[in-house]
């Protein structure tokens, strides 16, 4: 996985550096070598984060998600025969994995693919008996692209409440609280439609804390929030008035997620295999090679995308002043996921309207440089993954008659990086593990 725009990236201040620690971030979050370094065959055993099981039966794969599609081929490649078949939905689709079937799915709106290959899935694990293996992959975009709906409520309901909650800015434990009440397979849910005793849950972590009840929805995991806690997050955002009764009712009344101790959670195990943390130290040690001390803020980064950006500058405006929390040459990691609160019309998404405000702060101070990337490849409308910045972006653009301020205003960060030739492409990674942001500070 690489930068595809690196060429001219690596001409900025700094450039060279930046494109390749997201590069090694990337590599880091890679979903087929995550795999192959957490499952082991020996004969007809599998060992699966350290748990062996004897196959009495067979190796089913299902699963779902932006990365599932590698992680189904490297289950494939490790297990060999011993895998008789499966379905795996990702945003592509189309061929198969071995025996295993890749369907389409829509993200980041479900529509009629992610409807019909949702009935695949749960058709064929009708097919799946007691002594067999079930992996199930799973991995961020999950909740958009495996989806059947609770009695009562259809699929476009949950499009509009998902797409709506999501313009208004909730975070992914928000939204997906309310996704799990409306859905026959989320919130621990899934484990209801497969027969098999062993079932080993597989997860590349796109949601901050690495929170299984989150990512995907939890479609194998127990559910920590509430429908009290759902009805709170849609109230906040304006929604629960504008419901049809019908729905509201669901959400109150109708039936609830899986809770810790239910029986079914008794013959699966969750195990993360791919997160944030292991992406930003892979950076990090690749910084420390080429000579910047290398701090990890966080992996947790929230809130909204701009005022994080001013956050992340006064740290590295910090750093050049006083040297706190440590000296040039310094390199700054953070990760996590951020928010956008929509107000223009323009395009772009949460990790360029970072830089772009970020680059607002740092204005006229040459020696840093920075980036920030979403792993999928995908930044919000926008082709974009995210955006490469220093000190000297904001009168660059006034020199071409841009104002910075007036295209951060209008959510337009693509359209202003893009001008700007600061885009960084990468087209469809085929993972994700949140946001990865880099910072670079040289002495004065």
């Amino acid at each position: 996985m690489s930068i595809r725009n690196r060429e001219s990236l690596v001409k900025l201040p700094r450039g060279e550096v930046l494109t390749k620690a997201l590069e090694e971030a990337l590599a880091a979050a890679d979903p087929y070598t995550a795999v192959a370094s957490s499952v082991k065959r020996r004969g007809d055993v599998v060992e699966v984060g350290g748990k062996a099981v004897e196959v009495g039966g067979g190796v089913h794969v299902v699963g779902f998600g932006k990365a599932s599609g590698k992680m189904a081929e490297a289950l494939v490649d490790l297990l060999g025969d011993l895998v008789r078949g499966g379905v795996v939905i990702t945003p592509t689709g189309g061929g198969r994995a071995g025996p295993i079937e890749l369907v389409k799915g829509d993200h980041p709106i479900p529509k009629d693919n992610t409807l019909s290959a949702s009935h695949r899935l749960v058709e064929y694990l009708e097919g799946v008996g007691e002594g067999d293996l079930v992996f199930v992959v799973i991995s961020g975009g999950g909740s958009a692209l495996f989806e059947l709906p609770e009695e009562g409520i259809q699929l476009e309901d949950i499009a509009h409440v998902s797409g709506e909650l999501m313009r208004r800015g909730a975070d992914i434990v928000e939204l997906n609280a309310v996704r799990k009440r409306l859905s026959r397979v989320k919130g621990g849910k899934l484990l209801k439609f497969i027969k098999a005793r062993h079932v080993a849950s597989l997860i590349v972590s796109d949601v901050v804390g690495d929170r299984l009840d989150t990512i995907a929805s939890g479609p194998t995991a127990p559910d920590g929030t509430t429908r009290e806690f759902a009805i709170r997050v849609l109230k906040k955002y304006g929604l629960w008035e504008e419901l049809p009764t019908r729905i509201r009712a669901v959400i109150e009344s109708g039936g609830d997620t899986v809770k810790e101790g239910d029986p079914v959670l008794a013959k699966v195990w969750n195990i993360i295999v791919a997160n944030n943390l292991t992406s930003l130290r892979s950076a990090g040690g690749y910084l420390k090679g080429v000579g910047y001390s290398p701090l990890i803020l966080t992996s947790m980064l929230e809130g909204e995308a701009r005022e994080a950006g001013r956050v992340l500058a006064s740290v590295a405006k910090s750093v050049v002043y006083h040297g706190l929390p440590g000296r040039p040459p310094l390199a700054l990691l953070a990760g996590g996921e951020t928010v956008v609160t929509v107000r223009g019309g323009g395009r772009g998404g949460r990790n360029q309207e970072l830089c772009l405000s970020f680059a607002l702060a740092i204005r006229g101070m040459r020696n840093i440089s920075a980036a920030c990337m979403g792993t999928d490849g995908v930044d919000g409308n926008s082709p974009a993954a995210g955006a490469v910045v220093d000190g000297g972006v904001v009168e660059e653009a006034e020199a071409r008659g841009l104002d910075p301020l007036e295209y951060l205003n209008n959510n337009d960060s693509y359209t202003f990086f893009n001008h700007l030739g600061r885009d960084i492409i990468t087209g469809y990674t085929g993972t994700n593990v949140n946001d990865v942001f880099i910072a670079v500070i040289d002495p004065t």
